[in-house]
């Protein structure tokens, strides 16, 4: 199983919402086993820059992740929210599927 973790801190702090409606667009793709998107809660006080929103997803293999991001809707919230964001952090690592 490959865990997918993207982290997004928006550009202006009004356009959070925004982003995490665009990126909810993500989950109409059938590719991802499991998928959430959430608002960052902020309770880490030691945490540098600030995340606004954080998309999880797990899939099956590589092949798997590949053609999620290969998916039109991929571009297209691409599209939406990158003009809206100020960071991106991505990534994915391999994890037993047993949890």
């Amino acid at each position: 199983m490959i865990r997918h973790i993207v982290f997004f801190s928006a550009a202006n702090p009004e356009d959070v919402d925004t982003i995490r409606d665009g990126l909810m667009m993500l989950k109409d793709i059938p590719d991802a086993h499991h998928f959430e998107v959430g608002r960052n809660l902020r309770s880490d006080k030691i945490t540098g820059p600030q995340v606004d929103v954080v998309v999880y997803a797990e899939f099956t293999d590589q092949a798997a992740l590949d053609a999620y991001k290969s998916n039109p809707i991929y571009a297209a919230c691409i599209a939406k929210v990158r003009p809206l964001r100020e960071m991106r952090i991505a990534a994915d690592f391999e994890a037993p599927s047993d949890g």
